[in-house]
């Protein structure tokens, strides 16, 4: 796929996402996608808290079996220093950036050293975070990958979308139109003339709080990541114009 020029090759990435239907038709394009650049695995994923375990939090994932197996009955994830990072972490990062101490948490050593067993030696994540703060994420890894100051901005692209695409599919919008409040609408309509909540609340005689919670609102019920994707969404199904 790569051209040379990483933004022509991601924005053509993502009008071809467009066409699938299934989650697995998807996540074979995805796979396809970023294996241009050198990676071998992905996983699409949300972190879980206490009561919840990683295997339940996983919506895709192209992993060697054994890798899986193996981190999920270790319960890697609490002790792997990309999730940690990942929790502290607004921007994408390499894996190699997740610090951890070797001798003081050999627990931490461990999921990296054995993670490299299966060629995953090195990586690239991507923090996906919706209105009301951290949501999911994007990991790629791989041995020998293209990851250098040009291709992480097209890369941060492609997963943001990847991340999109494969929730839609394997939740899809339900048939019955959504159905915005005044207050919702009103709010998502200012959002689409490029106002801040902030803005919004003055002009809607609201505290900004009080804005941020219709456009999170707005946001659920048109099954949106994050403001922009809530604006656009309800611009292409005529709820809203811009």
């Amino acid at each position: 796929m790569i051209t040379g020029d990483y933004g022509r090759d991601a924005l053509d990435f993502v009008e071809r996402l467009d066409v699938h239907t299934t989650a697995a038709d998807a996540l074979t394009a995805i796979e396809a996608g970023f294996s241009s650049f050198g990676f071998e695995t992905i996983i699409i994923t949300g972190i879980p808290n206490h009561t919840q375990t990683f295997a339940q939090m996983v919506m895709a994932k192209r992993w060697p079996d054994e890798w899986f197996k193996l981190y999920t009955r270790n319960n890697y994830d609490r002790d792997d220093p990309v999730v940690r990072h990942l929790r502290r972490s607004i921007d994408p990062f390499e894996w190699a950036e997740a610090p951890y101490d070797a001798r003081s948490e050999p627990r931490a050593a461990e999921v990296m050293r054995r993670a490299s067993d299966f060629r995953m030696t090195r990586g690239f994540l991507v923090p996906i975070h919706g209105l009301s703060g951290y949501e999911a994420a994007v990991s790629l890894g791989g041995a020998h990958i293209d990851l250098n100051p040009r291709s992480k901005p097209a890369l941060h692209l492609m997963a943001m979308y990847s991340f999109a695409c494969v929730r839609r599919l394997i939740k899809p919008p339900s048939e019955a139109r959504v159905r915005l409040t005044k207050r919702e609408y009103e709010a998502l309509s200012w959002a689409a003339r490029g106002k801040s909540a902030w803005e919004i609340g003055e002009i809607m005689h609201i505290a900004q709080r009080t804005a941020e919670e219709h456009l999170a609102s707005a946001a659920r019920k048109l099954g949106a990541v994050n403001k922009t994707h809530a604006v656009a969404t309800a611009i292409q199904q005529k709820l809203i114009t811009c």
